[in-house]
């Protein structure tokens, strides 16, 4: 696995976590990130 692909893995996951649970602030408190984080990773995709 490249550095770009363990980079981008966990904010993938991030999404669909917040996907899976229907909360993105539950799906970020989980995962640690803040739900900033979570929209700008959103925007991104």
């Amino acid at each position: 696995m490249n550095q770009t692909a363990k980079i981008i893995k966990p904010k993938l996951g991030l999404l669909e976590l917040a996907n899976q649970l229907g909360n993105v602030q539950q799906a970020c408190k989980v995962m640690g990130y803040s739900r900033d984080s979570y929209y700008r990773f959103k925007k991104l995709y």
